[in-house]
């Protein structure tokens, strides 16, 4: 007799499951072009330390690319049609850039976002000072960070100071071989075991985190003649007074460019990947987008990391504005049109995510952790505790993306922020999920983040690229 009873099916695999590296996917050709990409990438962070290098770095590609200033626009009264290519500078540390489609603005834009902020230390307004025939400058930390990451390091100063008579100088000391460093110091070990004894969030507190700078006196000078000394070098390379500090915006980031990481160089380690990494895959896929139907956008936002507060951060409505002239320029103009375009648009929150770390395995669950090497990472929702802070996207919207990346066959991934009750963290998708448009958190998986050196896997950076580009193309 034929035995009726149904088969169970094999028990499926668990690796059967599991995401397929990325890495073995590409042919020598598409390798090439990944190589290519990330060298340009490298470049972008290298170059690109502030917000404010971010900014104008990404401007003068968009221009080399086609784009026109939207306030010229808007000055000539010129109106847009689809295709025309247009950027916003918003007080030279926030961009927005538009391409106009062929359907109406309000009827929703594919936009991509991203933060273009990273931890850093910034000089207060009063920084300098001697103590004990040294030249110190005093900071204040920007974002969060490990203290105790940021001394014994080779740093750099970059930055502007605005002069009264409304001309900016700008500042970039430690990035050319010929320039000196600067460095914050740290107590030998022979004479560290109070410190030693410290939990790790006081072995350096914020207010010993100040940057030496100098130590040889100026001649002819009684009191503080090392600060004199390093006054007298500003005024005259500089041109800028101690006062002068008092409407400067100085950052202090690690010295020194992006390199290839690994015997394999498949890896970048770098300053700022958080968040520039997305930023810039962003703004590459907006350069390869042309003929689309609905007009696409790439904010490169400030503020981030302290909050996303300010006129150049996300909370402010620079990007609102910027939609309400783009649509007073390509149609007749109301409020409910702004209101539509915003709540019938899609969102990729380009932010990164955290990498598996086998260091630290105890902060994650490994079924729903971020790993190099298996591309883009999506974070449905990221908040802490009980997704406290989070924008917790629609299955919906998920699903729709799912099919968009399936179809341009781009590796991606998804991850939560660690375990639940470790920790957390946050991103602009719930900022911007306040308009009703659909948004979900899409990046790259990043070890060592808010490190002063963070570390990102190439075949990771350029999948990001391929899923920015397959969104603003199939969505």
């Amino acid at each position: 007799m034929a035995d009726t009873k149904a088969k169970k099916p094999a028990a499926k695999k668990a690796e059967d499951n599991e995401k397929k590296n990325a890495w073995l996917s590409y042919s020598a050709a598409e390798k090439k072009k990944l190589e290519a990409f990330c060298e340009d990438y490298k470049a972008f962070i290298s170059n690109c330390k502030t917000e404010r290098e971010c900014a104008a770095e990404s401007i003068e590609i968009l221009k080399k690319n086609g784009y026109k200033d939207l306030d010229e626009c808007i000055a000539k009264g010129k109106k847009l049609k689809a295709g025309d290519k247009v950027y916003k500078n918003n007080m030279g540390k926030a961009v927005a850039a538009f391409i106009i489609g062929k359907k109406p603005v309000e009827a929703g834009m594919l936009i991509l976002g991203a933060h273009i902020d990273s931890p850093r230390l910034d000089l207060k307004q009063v920084p300098l000072y001697e103590d004990t025939e040294q030249a110190l400058l005093d900071t204040h930390y920007y974002g969060g960070i490990k203290k105790y990451q940021w001394v014994t390091l080779p740093l750099a100063l970059h930055g502007v100071v605005a002069l009264k008579d409304g001309s900016v100088v700008k500042v970039n000391i430690g990035e050319d071989p010929a320039d000196p460093v600067f460095e914050v110091t740290d107590i030998l070990v022979h004479l560290a075991q109070q410190q030693l004894e410290k939990t790790g969030a006081k072995v350096i507190e914020g207010e010993a985190l100040n940057v030496l700078v100098g130590s040889e006196p100026l001649k002819g000078e009684k009191k503080n003649a090392v600060k004199a000394n390093i006054l007298k070098l500003l005024k005259d390379k500089y041109k800028i007074t101690e006062d002068d500090f008092l409407s400067a915006e100085i950052e202090v980031v690690p010295a020194g460019p992006a390199r290839d990481l690994g015997f394999d160089r498949s890896m970048i380690t770098g300053y700022g990947h958080d968040d520039r990494v997305c930023a810039y895959t962003s703004l590459a896929a907006m350069l390869d987008v042309t003929s689309i139907d609905r007009t696409a956008a790439c904010l490169l936002v400030d503020k981030e990391e302290i909050g996303s507060v300010g006129a150049t951060g996300m909370h402010s409505v620079f990007f609102e504005n910027a939609v309400a002239e783009i649509i007073n320029l390509t149609t007749d103009y109301s409020e409910l049109k702004v209101r539509r375009a915003l709540a019938n648009s899609c969102m990729l929150s380009s932010d990164v995510s955290a990498a598996y770390d086998p260091n630290y395995s105890e902060v994650f669950e490994k079924k729903n952790a971020a790993y190099f090497g298996k591309g883009i990472v999506y974070n449905k929702y990221t908040g802490s505790r009980g997704k406290s802070g989070s924008n917790d996207a629609n299955a919906e919207y998920f699903a729709a993306i799912r099919r968009a990346m399936d179809k341009n066959k781009v590796a991606f991934q998804t991850a939560e922020l660690g375990k639940v009750d470790v920790g957390g963290g946050g991103t602009i998708a719930y900022i911007m999920a306040k308009y009703n448009m659909q948004v979900i958190d899409a990046g790259v998986a990043v070890l060592c983040m808010h490190a002063p050196w963070e570390i990102v896997s190439k075949s990771d950076v350029y999948e990001a690229y391929k899923a920015y580009v397959a969104f603003l193309k199939e969505m």
